[in-house]
């Protein structure tokens, strides 16, 4: 009779904090199981780092051909092929998958299992009913787009920083809720591809968390690349644009704005209201901490669902770690590396290291970018 494995340490999550921890694991000689329901490479690589700087990239060509003629060069016509840059995107996505895939995680020593994980008790948990065993445990499952409690908002097709990557064309007129940083970068990407786009935000001015000098600066190049920007504007309700008979349902978010259901209205507090043909929610990230089972082995949560760690990253549970977004700690990529590094040497090595957010650098990768460091991380965006 073969008895199951203890694994040193059980990794839930694969995306940057779940790889890190798992491949310095490994690298200690400990066993290692990583288990993702989904994708190994997380939020970076398939929603976030990755597409998202490169649809900034080809925005970027795009502006330097329209801002050509004080160097005496002359674009007479620009055509943007939204189908071709959205190509261009996913290939940028296709090759920077194997590395972290799998075969890489297992090639590192990493044993790889896909399913959905929820724990179960004192050093046991089940995938997908079947039960293992650990010693230690790395949560990583990182965080998802937030959708504000805005009445009218779930009768359209709203977008996010997850699934705005699905388009096939180009919207007509964008309406972009939020404007921090994935508001702020996605907002000015469109508008320079050639979308309508209309950025409202409730704050009194964009990155709110930023310098307000360099958030001005933000201001004024997103309003020259043609950015509708609606700051101190409060967003009272969402209404779907009535679908005219005979026509498509604009299921794929093209700019008709004959209704379907990604049209519709933004109504403001003011009585005024913004038409889109799709909406683009960025206002945060919520921890993904549920249906985990964390109540069952005493894993502690914020009022905010994330998770209660100690400055070395243990949970509640001494025998359970976490790194990465779903902790409350800066949500940004190498952020959540280091710290799935300070876990895997924590939690394998026996060591005491503490996390350090004194300089924590940060960038918003709109044109001009934003660039600081310090304890103040401010919100987020995709790729940070």
């Amino acid at each position: 009779m073969t008895t199951a494995p203890v694994w040193d340490l059980l990794v839930v999550g694969g995306g940057t904090a779940g790889i890190v921890g798992a491949k310095t694991a490994a690298g200690f000689g400990a066993t290692v199981l990583l288990v993702e329901r989904d994708r190994t490479g997380g939020d970076c690589l398939w929603t976030g780092c990755v597409p998202s700087k490169a649809l900034l990239a080809a925005a970027a060509r795009v502006a330097d051909a329209r801002q050509a003629g004080p160097m005496g060069i002359t674009v007479r016509s620009i055509d943007v092929d939204f189908s071709a840059v959205m190509a261009h995107v996913h290939g940028a996505i296709e090759t920077i998958a194997p590395v972290d895939s799998p075969a890489a995680l297992e090639a590192a020593g990493v044993t790889v299992r896909s399913g959905t994980l929820r724990f179960t008790g004192p050093g046991e948990a089940s995938i997908d009913g079947d039960p293992v065993s650990f010693r230690q445990a790395l949560l990583a499952t990182g965080a998802a787009p937030a959708m504000p409690p805005i009445p009218g908002l779930d009768e359209v097709d709203a977008l996010t920083s997850d699934s705005v990557w699905d388009l096939t064309s180009l919207p007509g007129r964008l309406a972009v809720l939020g404007g921090g940083s994935i508001g702020c970068e996605l907002g000015q990407g469109f508008a320079r591809l050639g979308a309508q786009v209309t950025l409202v935000e409730g704050a009194d001015r964009l990155l709110p968390r930023e310098d307000p000098d360099a958030a001005a600066i933000v201001h004024r190049a997103l309003a020259e690349d043609g950015v509708r920007l609606l700051v101190g504007a409060k967003v009272t309700g969402v209404r779907r644009a009535a679908v005219i008979a005979g026509v498509d349902s604009d299921s794929d978010g093209g700019g008709g704005g004959l209704g379907g259901g990604g049209a519709g209205y933004l109504d403001l507090a003011d009585g005024s209201e913004v038409a889109f043909d799709r909406l683009l929610v960025a206002v945060g990230r919520t921890p993904r901490t549920g249906d985990l089972g964390l109540d069952t082995v005493g894993v502690g949560l914020d009022e905010g669902g994330f998770v209660v760690a100690d400055e070395r990253l243990r949970t509640t549970n001494p025998r359970i770690w976490a790194a990465g977004d779903l902790t409350g700690h800066p949500q940004f990529t190498h952020t959540a590396g280091v710290h799935a590094s300070l876990v895997a040497s924590n939690a394998v090595l026996g060591l005491r290291r503490t996390v350090d957010e004194s300089a924590v650098p940060r960038v918003t990768y709109t044109s001009p970018e934003v660039a600081a460091v310090g304890a103040d991380t401010g919100d987020p965006g995709p790729g940070q």
